[in-house]
């Protein structure tokens, strides 16, 4: 099984993702002041930027978009998503098999599981034929691993983020996509509780470009490999600047500071 230092969604061991699941995920309110990227030919663009190591985009802007970008991006296939409209409790169907987004360029595959629901035993066996079919054909698997229900008071504490990780490595990811836990210890300990699974930070909603970037600086000292990003980049009027400045950060070990 290829290594995941070396899968071409990382560079040098590290990874920025660029994630554009939103249409699906939140709808059109979330292009709200850019709505020229309802247009997903925007996105892929960003997509080509050297500091992005590969796309999250689901099946429908595979299929409508991606021939047009095979040999400038990489692939990470979201095989799994629900809509906003959607009243119960979180639940996120499965959309589409690894064998057809292999077919469509796939370099990794990426799925949402949100432990703690009511659904928890179904989605951890919806994931089960996922993360097989993707050893068998040795692409790479990131987890979106989203803790939410009824039960859990605070979603973002240090042991249910931490937990989430743990998840991610124990259900058999390469990579654990969680949020930000609200402190550097506490990535710091999701990190250790992962193990072998690499973590990467939820980039978020849009915050300024100070606050983003130390948070990242924060969390690459704590030892995540990297970030999936969405809204943070493309929301802004210049998504082209703060790639360059994630760059430095990510791959170069630069400040927030360095690049401001």
């Amino acid at each position: 099984m290829r290594s995941v230092a070396d899968s071409p969604v990382t560079r040098d061991g590290k990874a920025l993702v660029l994630a554009h699941d939103h249409g699906l995920e939140h709808g059109p309110k979330q292009f709200a002041g850019v709505e020229e990227r309802l247009d997903p030919t925007e996105v892929f663009e960003m997509a080509t930027h050297d500091a992005v190591t590969a796309l999250a985009v689901g099946k429908g802007l595979t299929e409508t978009y991606y021939p047009s970008y095979d040999d400038q991006v990489n692939l990470l296939a979201k095989l799994n998503g629900g809509s906003d409209l959607w009243m119960g409790e979180p639940y996120s169907p499965h959309n589409w098999s690894v064998e057809y987004a292999e077919e469509l360029g796939a370099d990794a595959v990426g799925y949402t599981i949100y432990p703690g629901v009511n659904k928890e035993p179904e989605m951890f066996e919806d994931f089960r034929p996922v993360q097989e079919e993707a050893r068998e054909r040795d692409i790479p698997i990131a987890m979106w691993s989203y803790p939410r229900g009824q039960a859990i008071k605070e979603h973002r504490s240090r042991d249910v983020i931490a937990y989430a990780a743990r998840i991610a490595h124990e259900l058999g990811a390469d990579f654990a996509k969680v949020k930000y836990p609200r402190s550097q210890e506490a990535m710091a300990h999701a990190v250790d509780s992962a193990a072998a699974t690499k973590v990467l930070l939820s980039g978020g909603s849009k915050t300024s470009d100070r606050d983003f970037l130390e948070l990242v600086e924060s969390c690459m000292e704590a030892g995540v490999e990297g970030l999936a990003v969405g809204r943070n980049v493309w929301q802004r009027e210049n998504p082209y600047e703060i790639l360059d400045m994630l760059e430095a950060v990510v791959f170069e070990g630069a400040s927030a500071d360095d690049v401001l």
